[in-house]
């Protein structure tokens, strides 16, 4: 991680005219390639390390990822405030069975552990130089299964969803080891990323520099395209997880 500058006491966060601020030192580098397996072999090293300290404690303020606060009450929003009318019923529809999907995964799955984690492991929030990651936007970190740092870095067809996923646990379990139960969860936490995202957006949609930065949301076509998504996202849903070899 890029840590923050800190002051003779120790301090890194500052005040000035009631906002809060840090200063941290630049740090460049670019999107890691995940169809690289040595660049997963690496990543899944350093995450095994971060969730070996994650595991040590739970997050004394940080939110949960469950169900509750990223799909239903994501869904809720956007019922209530954004979707169109010509899509309401489209909406209510896909969002209904796909909530009772992920519900029925979390349930079946028993008993994960949860720990510390990143929470949005996408390659735009790693920053690959040197042959080394650094981590950035912890926005979104929370308590969450272990697997949620891991599923975004898999992609292409089954076989090569395998691939790389045996190559990021390989390093990942020379730190902490993964429990290939939750592999069941990946679809699942998919749905609620994909829920929780438009209701992001929507939270936030009366700040003006949302609606400039992200101009294609909240548009009929935006909502049309975003349906269809969620339909597939339902059917990705009752496929067999991932299985290591």
């Amino acid at each position: 991680m890029v840590a923050p500058w800190t002051n003779a006491a120790g301090e890194s966060l500052f005040h000035h005219d009631g906002f809060r601020f840090a200063l941290y030192p630049r740090q460049g580098g670019h999107a890691p390639e995940f169809d690289n397996l040595d660049n997963l072999l690496i990543l899944g090293r350093m995450l095994g390390r971060i969730h070996l300290i994650g595991a040590v404690q739970p997050f004394a303020s940080r939110p949960t990822l469950d169900s509750r606060s990223f799909g239903h009450a994501s869904v809720e929003l956007i019922r209530e405030r954004f979707i169109p009318e010509e899509y309401r019923a489209s909406y209510t529809a896909v969002t209904d069975q796909l909530l009772e999907a992920v519900d029925g995964v979390l349930a079946e799955a028993g008993p994960i552990r949860y720990l510390r984690s990143h929470g949005d492991c996408h390659s735009g929030n790693i920053l690959w130089r040197d042959n080394a990651p650094h981590f950035v936007d912890f926005d979104d970190a929370r308590m969450a299964p272990a697997v949620q740092d891991l599923w975004m870095m898999l992609s292409g067809d089954r076989q090569r969803r395998i691939a790389q996923l045996e190559v990021l646990l390989e390093g990942y379990n020379e730190f902490f080891d993964f429990n290939p139960a939750e592999l069941r969860l990946v679809e699942a936490l998919r749905a609620l990323r994909m829920l929780h995202y438009s209701a992001w957006l929507a939270n936030r949609w009366e700040d003006p520099i949302f609606p400039a930065t992200f101009p294609w949301f909240n548009t009929v076509r935006y909502w049309g395209e975003h349906i269809l998504d969620l339909r597939e996202q339902l059917a990705a849903l009752g496929e067999p997880p991932l299985e290591l070899g």
